[in-house]
C-alpha cells in the first residue's frame, strides 16, 4: 500500500450571521472543480443574506424568487391522480424536440407508510404494493408546468440515482425489502431506468446486473460508460462503493438491460473509509472485487464473503462524475452507530486512469462546526460554474454554495415546518440541479413534498 499525504492543508469555516448556521470543513475546494465548466467560476462567495418569505415557505437571497412547480396531494396534471410524497433526488433535462424548456424526472422516497403514493399506472408499474416511483414534471420556457405525469411506479424508498449518458435517469430503491416483506410481491432493492421523453419505452424493469442492496447514487465515466454506485446501509457493517461494468458500455437506452459485471472497491488496510482524517490523504492501489451474487438471494452484498476484508463507510451518498474523476460523499460517521471514526462528512475522489482514490473534504467535528446537522448529501455542479450542496441533518435546513476560495454560503432556508412550535422539523433539500442553460435551479423539499424552480442572478 502506497499512502501520501498532501503538503496542502486548509481550514474554511462560515457562517450566516443571524441565521446561526455554520459549516466548517479541511480540503482544498477547488478539487471538485476541476475539469469541469466550474473550472472557472469566481472565487468571490455569495449572494447576500437571505431575506424572509412572507409566505413562509422559501427564504433566499435579495434579487431570488421562486415558484412552486408541484406539491404533494395536488393532482398531476395528467390526471393520474395525486402528486406523491417525499420529493427526492432529481435531474433536469433537454425537453423534447421541438419544445423549449426542460423536462424535470424525480424520484418519491416512498415508504408503505407514505401519504400519497405514485399511481400505479399500466405498463410502468413494478410490483402493485410499491408506493415509490418517478414522476416527469415538463417546464415550458416560460417558467410554467406544462405536463406532470408518472414515470415509473411500483418501486419503493426511491432515494437518489442519477443521468445516464444517453439522458434516461436511473433511479435507485433504498431498500433491500424481499417478497412477502411489507406486503411487496417481488424483491426491492434495484435500479431502474425512466425515459423522460417516453416512459412507456422504458417501462419498469430492474437492471439486476447492478446488485440489490439499499442504493442511493449513480455516477458514469463518459469514457467507457462504467457506472459508478454507492450504498446507503442503515446498520453496521455499512455500505460499499460499487462499479459497474457494463456488456454495451454507452449503448443507449435499455442497454444495461444486457447486463455485465458487479464489483466493489477494497483499499487494503483501510475496513472503513470513516478512519482516514489527513486532507489529501492517496491510495494509489484500490482493488475492484467482483461481487459473488449481486442479486443477494441470501446474504445482503456488504454482509457476502469476498475473500478478503472490504472497505466500508457509512452514509454513502451522492455521486457524481467530474473532469476524469468520479467524487462521492460519505454523509457521515458516528462511531457509536459501529463507525471506525467520527465526521460530518467526507468527500472522495477516485480517479480509474490512475487508480487512485483521495480524501479532499472533511466536514468537523473537529474544525469548529457549531452543531451536528450540518450533513452533505446531494452535491451538483451548474453549467455555470457552481458547486452546490444540500443538507441532510437537524434543524433548520439549507441548500448551500461553495466558491473556489472554499467559503460556503446559504442559498436557501426551508421555512415549512413539519412539526410543532415547541418541537420544529423541516424537511430535508434533496435534487438540486439546474436547467441545461444554468438560468434556473430546480430542487425539492422532501416533506412536504414540493418542487422549486428558483432564479436570479446565479454566476
Amino acid at each position: 500500500m502506497v499512502f501520501r499525504m498532501s503538503a496542502t492543508r486548509r481550514q474554511v469555516l462560515a457562517r450566516t450571521g443571524a441565521l446561526g448556521a455554520g459549516i466548517a470543513f479541511t480540503g482544498t475546494v477547488s478539487e471538485l472543480y476541476a475539469g469541469t465548466a466550474a473550472a472557472h467560476a469566481p472565487h468571490h462567495a455569495g449572494y447576500g443574506p437571505l431575506v424572509p418569505d412572507p409566505d413562509g415557505l422559501l427564504d433566499l437571497p435579495e434579487g431570488f424568487r421562486y415558484r412552486v412547480l408541484s406539491r404533494e396531494g395536488d393532482q398531476l396534471l395528467s390526471g393520474e391522480g395525486a402528486v406523491p410524497s417525499n420529493h427526492d433526488g432529481m435531474a433536469a433535462f433537454r425537453a423534447c424536440r421541438g419544445r423549449s424548456g426542460v423536462q424535470l424526472v424525480r424520484n418519491h422516497e416512498n415508504r408503505p407508510n407514505a401519504a400519497y403514493r405514485v399511481p400505479a399506472v399500466d405498463g410502468l408499474t413494478y410490483d402493485p404494493m410499491g408506493m415509490g416511483g418517478c414522476t416527469v414534471l415538463e417546464v415550458g420556457g416560460d417558467g410554467e408546468p406544462k405536463s406532470e405525469r408518472v414515470g415509473i411506479a411500483g418501486t419503493a424508498v426511491n432515494c437518489a440515482g442519477g443521468p445516464s449518458l444517453w439522458d434516461t435517469w436511473l433511479t435507485c430503491e433504498e431498500t433491500e425489502d424481499k417478497a412477502g416483506t411489507n406486503g411487496y410481491t417481488k424483491d426491492h432493492g434495484f435500479i431502474f431506468e425512466v425515459d423522460p421523453a417516453d416512459p412507456h419505452a422504458s417501462g419498469a424493469v430492474p437492471l439486476t446486473a447492478m446488485g440489490r442492496f439499499q442504493h442511493e447514487a449513480v455516477a458514469f465515466d463518459p469514457a467507457n460508460g462504467v457506472v459508478y454506485e454507492t450504498e446507503d446501509a442503515f446498520e453496521h457493517p455499512f455500505g460499499l462503493f460499487y462499479r459497474f461494468l457494463p456488456e454495451k458500455p454507452k449503448g443507449g437506452p435499455g442497454s444495461l438491460r444486457a447486463g455485465g459485471e458487479l464489483q466493489a472497491m477494497r483499499v487494503p488496510d483501510v475496513p472503513d473509509l470513516s478512519v482516514v482524517e489527513e486532507i489529501g490523504a492517496t491510495f494509489d492501489d484500490v482493488e475492484w472485487i467482483e461481487v459473488p451474487d449481486p442479486l443477494a438471494a441470501g446474504t445482503p452484498i456488504r454482509h457476502q464473503d469476498f475473500g478478503r476484508p472490504m472497505t466500508h463507510a457509512q452514509k454513502l451518498e451522492g455521486c457524481y462524475w467530474g473532469g476524469r474523476s468520479v467524487y462521492f460523499v460519505s454523509s457521515y460517521a458516528r462511531s457509536d452507530q459501529g463507525s471506525g471514526g467520527d465526521h460530518f462528512g467526507q468527500v472522495w475522489r477516485y480517479t480509474p486512469r490512475t487508480n487512485e482514490l483521495k480524501l479532499v473534504i472533511r466536514f468537523g467535528p473537529d474544525h469548529g462546526v457549531d452543531t451536528p446537522g450540518e450533513y452533505p448529501d446531494n452535491i451538483a455542479l451548474s453549467p455555470s460554474g457552481g458547486l452546490f450542496l444540500c443538507e441532510d441533518g437537524g434543524g433548520e435546513q439549507f441548500v448551500y454554495g461553495v466558491s473556489r476560495r472554499g467559503e460556503v454560503f446559504p442559498v436557501a432556508r426551508n421555512r415549512q415546518n413539519t412539526g410543532s412550535a415547541e418541537e420544529p422539523a423541516y424537511g430535508e433539500f434533496a435534487g438540486v440541479t439546474f436547467s441545461p442553460s444554468g438560468r434556473t435551479m430546480y430542487v425539492n423539499c422532501y416533506a412536504p413534498g414540493t418542487t422549486f424552480a428558483i432564479t436570479g442572478r446565479w454566476r
